[in-house]
């Protein structure tokens, strides 16, 4: 009896395993799968900066500068991460002969991820960003360059302020996706003036 019950069951699963393979191989996949709780990333960002509200007149100006990113996520939908970013395009002020120049940028930011689909995630995040700047303003004495002499020497003058980001990625390949987001670097309290980023690149996660 034992033989007779045993073989048709030993026919039925080799008959499973040859005929539908790739469903195994996908509840293995999924079962082996690293949770995303469980997963770091990196990224590479090109980040362009926008300086806005320099002057009386308010006057803004476009910098460039390359962003660093180091994280994790803490479960299915909270993520922490630092920011190393370095500038190497000066904002040339409007209006005037200011230039802005970011010479590095450090921030901690700790946020949420809700995904879109299979397409990838929406994401926002906030904290805190430490900025080491420079402004240098030609021809001082002109008439047009009045309203930005308090600005010269450190930028910003108030160098730790809050920041937030908000953004979205698409899932290029297998834990790599194509990043697109905005938001503000940092305000100076002192001057008014305020920074704004926007960014693109890959991230990738582990």
């Amino acid at each position: 009896m034992m033989k007779k019950i045993t073989s048709p069951l030993l026919c039925a699963s080799l008959v499973t395993a040859v005929l539908f393979p790739p469903v195994v191989c996908a509840q293995e996949g999924a079962a082996s799968e690293t949770p995303r709780s469980d997963k770091h990333y990196i990224g590479l960002l090109a980040t362009a900066l926008e300086h806005r509200s320099i002057g009386i007149s308010k006057e803004d100006g476009w910098g460039q500068a390359g962003t660093l990113v180091i994280g994790g996520h803490l479960n299915d939908l909270i993520h922490a991460e630092i920011r190393l970013g370095g500038g190497y395009k000066d904002a040339e002020i409007s209006r005037g002969d200011l230039s802005l120049a970011i010479d590095y940028f450090g921030s901690w930011y700790m946020g949420l991820h809700y995904p879109i689909g299979e397409l990838g995630n929406v994401y926002a995040q906030a904290g805190f960003t430490h900025v080491s700047g420079e402004a240098t303003l030609d021809n001082p004495d002109a008439d047009a360059n009045g309203q930005f002499r308090d600005y010269v020497g450190d930028y910003p003058s108030s160098s730790f302020s809050f920041s937030w980001l908000a953004g979205i990625d698409f899932e290029l390949l297998d834990s790599t996706y194509l990043v697109l987001e905005g938001g503000k670097l940092f305000k100076d309290t002192d001057t008014s003036a305020n920074a704004f980023q926007f960014s693109s690149g890959i991230r990738f996660e582990f």
